[in-house]
């Protein structure tokens, strides 16, 4: 998906982070990470199983979750004790680090409960690592909330997580269509915001963190 424009603003923060970096977008949905994102024919999910596929054909390579022995074909689905057992482990770039269990949905970032955005270009070639926190803003409802950097694969930068879009006032359900309004979403990221790799579960953990280090989310 095209960057519909972006620029680098710099603000004054603890000396032990670098100086913010801004880019705004039109951010599409990102369902990565939730335990209901993708599911086999038949089954309610986030999305539709045919975009997990590296070319958007039932004969790609499987890339939006587990497959056996990585081969990209066959799926793991998930447990009974598992959230959706049944459904597939789909992964996100950012996982908790002291979750061992690789076939545990809960290992990463959920895109149905936390704010998280996706690094592009940008925020990498600005020190943006997977895990920092970010603010973001939409322009129309004039919301602002915080996040994390939770996934990676889009170089553009412009998705976020469904928890974020909904949290910004969008009314979307799932991600199987919508995006912000035209250049709608401000991401503010905060390099090297999060040295210990925090791993959040619930957003008003990561709300209370961001806080804490005295993010600003003034837009």
């Amino acid at each position: 998906m095209a960057l519909t424009q972006n620029y680098a603003t710099h603000i004054p923060i603890h000396s032990h982070m670098s100086n913010p970096v801004e880019l705004t977008v039109t951010m599409k949905i990102d369902v990565d990470g939730a335990p209901n994102a993708y599911c086999p024919h038949g089954m309610p999910a986030l999305d539709f199983e045919l975009n997990a596929h590296e070319d958007a054909v039932a004969s790609g390579k499987i890339v939006g979750y587990l497959t056996k022995n990585n081969d990209g074909r066959t799926p793991i689905q998930q447990g009974p004790a598992d959230p959706f057992p049944g459904c597939f482990i789909s992964t996100t770039a950012f996982q908790d680090k002291h979750n061992s269990n690789d076939l545990d949905p809960r290992k990463n970032v959920d895109a149905s409960k936390i704010n998280y955005v996706v690094r592009g270009t940008l925020a990498r070639q600005n020190g943006v690592h997977l895990g920092d926190f970010v603010a973001v803003h939409s322009k129309k409802h004039g919301r602002s909330v915080y996040g994390i950097v939770g996934d990676a694969g889009n170089s553009s930068g412009a998705e976020g997580s469904l928890a974020l879009i909904q949290s910004l006032g969008y009314p979307f359900q799932n991600g199987k269509s919508g995006e912000s309004d035209h250049n709608d979403v401000v991401i503010r990221y905060f390099p090297g915001s999060n040295p210990n790799q925090q791993f959040f579960s619930r957003q008003s953990d990561l709300d209370a963190a961001a806080a804490a280090l005295g993010l600003s989310k003034s837009f």
